[in-house]
């Protein structure tokens, strides 16, 4: 079977037979239709670095069944304050000298609340001002407090939509589909770029893998950035016994990401602690080209700074740059990482 499409082609019309058929193409078909596709929108050995940090942790009223941080579930992790400024900014000036290009920002909230936005405010500015761009997830949104994080200079706002829509209700039933789409419509609206993609493994099915990827893609513009997790089980979630997703479908996933969202970075993201590096450098060559970097994400494992800085050199891949940083400044910050094996990492979640 062949399928021959514009590599650059940005589509927001996607069926789901047209979706499940990209992923019934061969492996090796797949694979190079998705290579076809990097490569025709970017450089194929650049890698957007970020670094994630909760800022807040614990005791979210949201009962999404995969998350250690909802307070509906028991699973030891300790309720956090949120962060001072000042500490959040000694983190995000240890993610630039790692290298990382983005610093994200996440919180275990339902919702912001208005007593919290002067701080996240002061958070943005400050590590805007150190040169890098800045994420932050904080739950659900109204148009005024997307207009307010615009304002301070947000450059992204995280908000995934998790699975298809069929299957949403299985996961989470504290907050609708409808919400999720609101939100990103608020972020889109204020000027933010929107970085949203799902987790999978939870026990949906095949269909529900390609429902995702086309609510994703036929959103009124593609998210400038699009994670795709593989779930993470945590003793206490109700997930924690379901069944592994098969390594080729995860890489599959990728590709066909890849391929339906041409222009968007793809996110490498939950879940590579549990893979091997070829593994890795399959996604990779599926058209991932964006990782988290550091050894937590939010409260969840991810692979130590320096391993990943070791696979780049294996694979020959360079973190991507920003347009006011050299050349010689990442290549020197990814020398320094490879060193520096022994150093202990700078990037674990909020204490």
């Amino acid at each position: 079977m062949s399928f021959n499409m514009p590599n650059a082609e940005v589509r927001h019309n996607w069926t789901l037979s047209q979706v499940n058929a990209l992923f019934a193409l061969p492996f090796h078909e797949l694979m190079f239709q998705a290579q076809l596709t990097h490569r025709a929108n970017f450089n194929p050995r650049e890698v957007q670095i970020s670094t994630l940090l909760s800022i807040k942790t614990g005791a979210c009223a949201e009962d999404c069944k995969y998350c250690p941080q909802s307070g509906h579930y028991n699973t030891g992790l300790e309720r956090e304050r949120l962060l001072e400024v000042e500490k959040v900014l000694t983190q995000a000036k240890a993610a630039k000298d790692k290298g990382a290009s983005r610093f994200c920002m996440g919180a275990a909230w339902s919702n912001p609340k208005q007593r919290d936005m002067p701080y996240i405010m002061e958070m943005v500015k400050g590590v805007k001002a150190m040169g890098l761009e800045t994420c932050m997830t904080l739950g659900k949104l109204d148009a005024g407090q997307a207009q307010e994080l615009a304002g301070a200079g947000l450059d992204y706002y995280n908000h995934n939509l998790d699975t298809s829509p069929e299957f949403y209700g299985e996961i989470i039933t504290t907050r609708t589909y409808q919400d999720r789409l609101d939100t990103l419509s608020h972020v889109r609206d204020a000027g933010m770029k929107v970085c949203c993609g799902g987790i999978v493994g939870m026990g949906e099915s095949a269909n529900d893998r390609s429902a995702l990827l086309m609510q994703i893609a036929n959103l009124p513009e593609h998210p400038q950035s699009v994670p795709i997790n593989m779930l993470v089980k945590v003793a206490g979630t109700p997930l924690e016994n379901v069944e592994d997703l098969d390594g080729f479908e995860f890489i599959r996933t990728i590709a066909v990401a890849r391929i339906m969202l041409p222009k968007s970075h793809v996110r490498l993201s939950a879940g590579r602690s549990r893979m091997n590096e070829q593994m890795q450098a399959l996604c990779f060559m599926a058209g991932a080209n964006s990782i988290f970097y550091g050894d937590k994400l939010l409260t969840t494992e991810n692979p130590e700074a320096d391993a990943d800085m070791q696979l780049f050199a294996k694979l020959g891949l360079v973190p991507e740059q920003r347009h006011d940083v050299s050349d010689e400044a990442y290549e020197a910050a990814m020398a320094d990482a490879i060193k520096e094996q022994n150093t202990p990492s700078l990037f674990h979640a909020a204490n």
